[in-house]
């Protein structure tokens, strides 16, 4: 096929045993199961990578911006010779990932999903791509996004609107859209996106697979196209936590094992204000988990973060609003992209995108020094404070509440509002609601698909836990996991 434009790190979790592929099933493997039948020789990287090129054809719902499947196979053919000769193998050896396309990778475009970068090839991968490049992964395809990172539901103008993996009606959510879409539909075993506000657990959750937001600045930002240099982390989206520990491994170059958490042992505290005003499908399935939850042995407390949440309302958007002004001008002079921020700007093809460069970035409406400066030094530390004495004071292992107050909703005519309890409320605010707060705190937060609505769309649990926690987050996780329902795959 042509291009198209538009081990020491394995951990116990990544040693599960490997069914025998077939060509029925090659494209369920998860990332982890991949890697190791990759390295027992039951599975070759050119039969993954060829059956997943013939998987995605003609690409119809928007997943991607640039797949490359030309350079895939040939690394796949590689990654082979390698195997063959016995070399040492990396913990990813073989397995073909996704990357959201604001994340740098050389040779190919890193567009952010906007017209004006279409041109850019990076002379270098992000950190956060090599190290997942260099455990042996293979790079197939940059996926579409929200115009600039800057939405939820991934209806991107310039490169068309990224369809969700269990309805191709309903948008995939954002803005890591078509990395959560591409997981979720077996396209790929697992990606990275890109987490500001949401961005990585909302198309986790829409999608029915997991993702990780890790502690703000445990993984490396540099060769990420920015919003927010307080804000943003990347983070794996994956069909299994083993692989999202798997990733996390590799990208913190940390050692430990992570195991299965002893349920018995576990607190989690039920925010009422993040599991109130629910669509009735997602309060079932969120009182249907929790009810396992305790079933298996959590115990569940109410807590109260409301006024965390007051707060976190004050300054989320002075701090986005005001740091890409000064964190993209940044990046874009010093990639040698060639452009500015005005010049990125005036290309936006995305309306809803278009408004807040125009208005709220570089409009008569920009956020002023001053209110940022008190977002940033008076009200994100009381946030973050907050969530601590909360996780304190109740001995927390964790937060959970739904991740998205509703499943996805149809394409056409949710761009500025969707139907939530009869009542029409703005998409991007209630899609961010209960991700955001944790966002701003800069706290890890773990998306768990929990089952389908009546009308067969996946639902997603978040857990947040104390910031640095993420490892014991992800053993919940596996604990969790194992503990609810599998959901059943896309048709």
């Amino acid at each position: 096929m042509t291009r198209h434009i538009l081990s020491g790190l394995l951990t116990a979790a990544a040693l599960i045993a490997a069914p025998a592929a077939t060509a029925q099933d090659i494209t369920d493997l998860t990332a982890s199961e991949a890697a190791k039948a990759i390295a027992d020789g039951k599975l070759t990287a050119t039969e993954l990578v060829d059956a997943l090129i013939a998987k995605t054809g003609d690409d119809p719902g928007n997943v991607y911006i640039s797949f490359d499947s030309e350079g895939a196979a040939a690394a796949a053919a590689t990654a082979d010779e390698r195997v063959a000769a016995g070399d040492e193998l990396g913990p990813l050896h073989g397995v073909p990932i996704v990357v959201k396309d604001n994340i740098a990778s050389q040779g190919l475009p890193t567009t952010g999903g906007t017209p004006a970068l279409k041109g850019w090839i990076p002379a270098e991968d992000a950190p956060v791509l090599a190290r997942l490049r260099d455990a042996g992964a293979i790079l197939i395809g940059k996926t579409n996004l929200h115009e600039l990172a800057f939405g939820i539901t991934s209806n991107n103008a310039a490169f068309g609107a990224v369809a969700n993996a269990y309805d191709p009606g309903r948008f995939a959510g954002g803005s890591s859209g078509g990395t959560g879409a591409a997981v979720g539909a077996r396209l790929a075993p697992a990606g990275l996106g890109t987490d500001t506000g949401g961005s990585v657990r909302i198309p986790a959750a829409l999608n029915g697979v997991s993702g990780l937001r890790p502690t703000i600045g445990r993984y490396p930002a540099g060769g990420i196209i920015p919003i927010s240099a307080t804000r943003d982390t990347a983070g794996p989206i994956a069909r299994s936590v083993a692989d999202l520990i798997l990733f996390d491994t590799v990208i913190t170059g940390t050692g430990e094992s992570v195991a299965p958490a002893d349920l018995n042992t576990v607190r989690l505290g039920v925010p009422s204000v993040l599991t109130e005003s629910l669509s009735p499908e997602t309060e079932r399935l969120f009182r249907e988990a929790l009810g396992t939850l305790e079933q298996a042995g959590v115990t569940l407390i109410d807590v109260d973060i409301s006024g965390e949440l007051d707060l976190a309302a004050k300054a989320g958007f002075p701090i986005a609003l005001w740091e890409v002004r000064r964190d993209l001008a940044a990046f874009l002079d010093a990639s040698g992209s060639g452009l500015t921020l005005e010049d990125v700007a005036a290309e936006v093809a995305s309306p809803d995108v278009k408004f807040v460069f125009e208005n709220l970035v570089l409009g008569d409406q920009a956020i002023p020094d001053e209110v940022y400066a008190a977002a940033l030094t008076d009200l994100r530390p009381l946030v973050q404070s907050g969530y601590a004495e909360v996780f304190a004071a109740n001995r927390l292992d964790a937060l959970v509440f739904p991740t998205t107050p509703l499943a996805a909703q149809p394409i056409a005519g949710s761009d500025m509002t969707v139907s939530l309890n009869g009542e029409d409320v703005p998409t991007f605010q209630t899609f961010i609601r209960n991700t955001d707060p944790g966002s701003i705190a800069g706290i890890p937060g773990l998306s768990l698909p929990i089952g389908l609505t009546a009308d067969g769309v996946p639902v997603g649990l978040e857990l947040d836990g104390p910031a640095f926690s993420d490892r014991h987050l992800l053993a919940l996780g596996l604990a969790i996991e194992a503990a609810l329902p599998n959901i059943q795959a896309p048709e």
